[in-house]
């Protein structure tokens, strides 16, 4: 697996495809830079080598030349958090692109226009990546958010470098966490998956029986786990297709001697509403009329007494609807959980577009050990497919 170390950018130019698709508000500000954050070991380590970085990303999904999702809204952020000039070209491709790629100095940025204006890019066009790839002399791929998607300047435009391509700090990382849950991590392992559908979780759930020794699932998923085993669950959310499915893997994980954990009790609500009035009842003996929008007390210490006796832990889903206040005291916990066994020598990977939203909102970032920069290719890479992405980096 190459990665940065293996190469000297001394008077090289670096083509590298970060992910700066960030959130914008109405005046084209940007909301969350971490994106950008998390692509600066890679661009700093090239500019300290003696190279120049040539960056390209998408942002949003544009319908051809859109202004309000040119990447020249962010060219002052990515100045900010870099702490270098950076210089931004109105193309992607095309002569005048190629000309301030040319002209780049050791120690300079250029920053290019937004590759989704161009349909060739999420088409995977070859001659799209071959005009991509005259820009510079090495491709670093340090885009784990779209490792997935086998567009152009995520996959294709590898097969121009040869032996000149390799991964980014940012997906090095994110391969080596994932690595770490799915083969190398020490025992025992957790895995803790939430959310609110079975359905959406299958493969992954399928995919880690054979490298988990413990299973929670938790959230609105769990109600079709209990449900499946005679449970009463009122009006909570549950997938009754997906019942026979929860009975075959609760078979499978006994079968693999993995040791699934559902929440004993939960929080139930007469309304999805923060104003709703609660209680804590058992989670098989919900009321009719009533919901479960979070773990309840006993569940919680259950789940932290796994989680304290765990040495890798994986977090994908949050145990309750974290968004109301009311409802988020169970992910709360959780979080303070899998934050003191980190503590304590655990290694934690978070990811998933939900679990991530909380760590960040209730201030766990800097508590675990790993967070996950993407959601669908974590997740794809939970389920055991080779990414397209990093399989070019590979090839």
């Amino acid at each position: 697996m190459k990665t940065l170390n293996d190469f000297n950018f001394e008077n090289k130019k670096a083509l590298i495809r970060v992910d700066f698709n960030v959130p914008l508000n109405e005046n084209f500000e940007v909301t969350d830079a971490t994106r950008i954050v998390s692509a600066k070991p890679t661009i700093i380590k090239i500019l300290e080598d003696g190279g120049s970085c040539i960056l390209m990303s998408h942002l949003g999904r544009p319908k051809g030349f859109q202004d309000e999702f040119s990447l020249k809204h962010i060219v002052s952020k990515v100045e900010d958090v870099l702490g270098v000039g950076v210089k931004f070209v109105e193309d992607c491709i095309g002569e005048d692109v190629e000309t301030a790629a040319a002209n780049l100095q050791p120690g300079e940025i250029l920053l290019l226009q937004n590759l989704r204006y161009y349909k060739e890019e999420t088409a995977g066009d070859v001659g799209f990546a071959e005009k991509l790839s005259k820009l510079g002399d090495i491709y670093v791929n340090d885009a784990f958010g779209t490792a997935h998607r086998a567009h152009a300047s995520t996959t294709i435009v590898a097969q121009f470098f040869q032996d000149k391509k390799c991964f980014g700090s940012l997906l090095a990382q994110e391969i080596d966490s994932i690595k770490k849950v799915m083969e190398t991590g020490e025992k025992p392992v957790l895995a803790i998956l939430g959310g609110a559908k079975v359905s959406s979780k299958i493969t992954i759930i399928e995919n880690i029986l054979d490298k988990v020794d413990h299973l929670i699932i938790g959230g609105g998923m769990a109600f079709t786990f209990v449900k499946a085993q005679g449970g009463s669950i009122g009006n909570s959310i549950c997938e009754d297709d997906k019942m026979d499915l929860a009975l075959d893997i609760l078979k499978q994980a006994k079968a693999k001697n993995v040791q699934v954990h559902i929440p004993v009790d939960t929080l139930a609500a007469d309304a999805f509403s923060n104003d709703a009035n609660t209680q804590i009842v058992n989670i098989n003996a919900i009321p009719d009329g009533w919901e479960g929008v979070d773990a309840g007390p006993k569940s919680v210490e259950q789940f932290h007494n796994v989680v304290m006796a765990s040495k890798t832990i994986l977090w994908n889903g949050p145990l309750g609807v974290f968004e109301m206040e009311k409802f988020a005291k169970g992910t709360i916990a959780l979080g303070n959980s899998i934050a003191e066994s980190t503590e304590k020598g655990a290694f934690s990977l978070v990811g998933g577009g939900d679990s991530v939203a909380a760590v960040k909102q209730f201030g766990f970032q800097d508590k675990v050990s790993y967070v996950s920069t993407g959601g669908g290719a974590m997740l794809e890479s939970l389920e055991g497919k080779t990414l397209p992405g990093i399989a070019a980096i590979l090839a």
